[in-house]
């Protein structure tokens, strides 16, 4: 049955590619990510919205607006879903086949990194908002709420979500079903969605969404795409949304609700659709803004960290901040560290051109702000560090799985693997499986291939960020233990 899928995805593939290309507009992808920040509820609690009778906050209006209300087509209708198992390897695919359908339920959700609602609804996933028809569709939490030690954290990094894989395996069960693409199915055909589990090709979309409209958003379908330069992002921590005065890893777009929308750019929302839905994203972004970093679950040595908080003060705090303040914006320089200083992968930056970021900032997106766009930044943000315990894997391509391994640079890891839920307590991150190369078992299948993550392959480089090496060994430990208090 899976060599049955796969075929099938193939000749649909081949069958539909020219067409696809006149629909490259399609590439739709509700990844409200990089241009926000993350949410956090350590202990998973989740924010639900207040009975009718009673009035709703804003930030509460915005979780529900976020979970309930479809701004995009749908991905995918229910019966899709129940069938993915089956275009699954063998192993997976015989696991899925003999659980019940509850088992089985939740073996397609940890699958491609999906988590169930908490209210306990079992219609869609968190990541996914239901819409008419049984459908789903993906919102914003998609690339922005995951879990940590096996409990969800609204805002974390979604380091185990496989949209490339999901999309994939969507398109061969709809063939298998007879039923019609969408715009993620189409889209993918020709642009890649993501390399590893928990990165995705977003600053791509948004290059790609914004081609195809004029400033005040008006659709064009017969525009020439620019030059693109396709590579893996790793999705920002949301409770960093309120410290910043500007968005994405370089800094370049000013904050407001308006950036937070730019992934809702199908070819049916014209600019009336941005205008009514402003209100709505104002909401949404008042839940962002209300959430806090989590607080480290597991024993802290208070004297350690207490020695590590004078070191990093002394060594780290001049671009990372001082949080002797825990106020939203006290202490954090929102400083732009030049490329060739901090030595990290530089395909992001490079991928997003001067005339990209100048497009976006003639655009709708960028009006009514008090900043202006930075054309060429240079280099990254050193990014605000409260709750980065929970915020693994590290650099902005995530291509360090612990904290340790980013203050030790000689010795990260060249390919590594994550664990569902494990958490490494000791080096402070993911818990990961070491190696050198991929498993040759493995290498014949793209979709397990994601499963590792390859600082050999461009745009990945685990390089850089070596300013450690300053500390001695004590010194590197005492900050570390620090790190958990934030």
């Amino acid at each position: 049955m899976f060599d049955r899928g796969r075929s099938a995805a193939r000749r649909c593939s081949d069958s539909v590619r020219g067409r696809c290309r006149r629909f490259a507009a399609f590439v739709l992808i509700s990844i409200a990510a990089v241009a926000a920040s993350r949410a956090a509820a350590a202990d998973g609690g989740a924010t639900e919205a207040k009975p009718a009778a009673q009035a709703e906050t804003p930030a509460e209006r915005g979780f529900r607006l976020l979970t309930t209300k479809p701004y995009l087509t749908q991905d995918f209708d229910q019966a899709v879903f129940d069938a993915l198992y089956t275009v699954w390897e063998r192993e997976a695919r015989l696991r899925a086949e003999s659980a019940s359908p509850e088992e089985r339920r939740k073996l397609t959700l940890e699958r491609y990194g999906l988590t169930e609602h908490p209210a306990g609804s079992q219609r869609t996933a968190l990541q996914y908002t239901p819409s008419p028809g049984d459908g789903w569709t993906m919102n914003c939490l998609a690339c922005h709420t995951g879990k940590v030690a096996g409990k969800v954290v609204y805002g974390a990094p979604n380091s185990l979500y496989d949209l490339q894989t999901l999309t994939e395996d969507v398109r061969a069960v709809k063939y298998a079903q007879g039923k019609r693409f969408t715009h993620m199915d189409n889209g993918s055909l020709l642009y890649p969605l993501g390399g590893s589990i928990g990165t995705t090709n977003a600053v791509m979309f948004g290059q790609i969404l914004l081609s195809y409209r004029d400033p005040d958003l008006t659709f064009h379908r017969d525009r020439t795409l620019p030059k693109l330069t396709h590579h893996d992002l790793d999705a920002i921590p949301w409770w960093h949304y309120k410290r910043k005065s500007r968005l994405y890893v370089d800094g370049f777009a000013p904050r407001s609700p308006r950036a937070l929308m730019q992934f809702l750019l199908i070819p049916r929302n014209g600019p009336d659709k941005f205008t009514e839905w402003e209100a709505d994203y104002r909401d949404i972004e008042a839940w962002i803004l209300s959430l806090e970093a989590p607080k480290y679950p597991f024993p802290i040595d208070a004297q350690l960290a207490s020695t590590g908080k004078m070191i990093f003060n002394n060594h780290c705090a001049t671009c990372h901040g001082r949080y002797d303040d825990k106020s939203p914006v006290a202490g954090w320089p929102e400083k732009i560290i030049p490329i060739d200083e901090v030595g990290t992968d530089r395909v992001r930056l490079e991928a997003l051109t001067v005339d990209g970021r100048k497009m976006y900032g003639a655009s709708w997106f960028a009006r009514g702000t008090p900043l202006e766009i930075i054309a060429d930044p240079g280099g990254y943000i050193a990014p605000p560090l409260d709750g980065v315990w929970a915020s693994a894997p590290y650099l902005h391509n995530g291509s360090v799985p612990t904290l340790r391994d980013l203050m030790h640079p000689a010795t990260r890891p060249t390919v590594w693997k994550r664990s569902d839920d494990g958490y490494d307590r000791e080096k402070v991150g993911l818990e990961v499986t070491r190696m050198e190369e991929l498993p040759k078992k493995d290498q014949s299948d793209h979709r397990l291939v994601r499963r590792y993550f390859d600082t050999r392959l461009r745009g990945k480089s685990a390089a850089g960020h070596t300013f450690p090496e300053a500390l001695s060994e004590p010194e590197k430990q005492a900050v570390l233990e620090y790190l958990k208090t934030l």
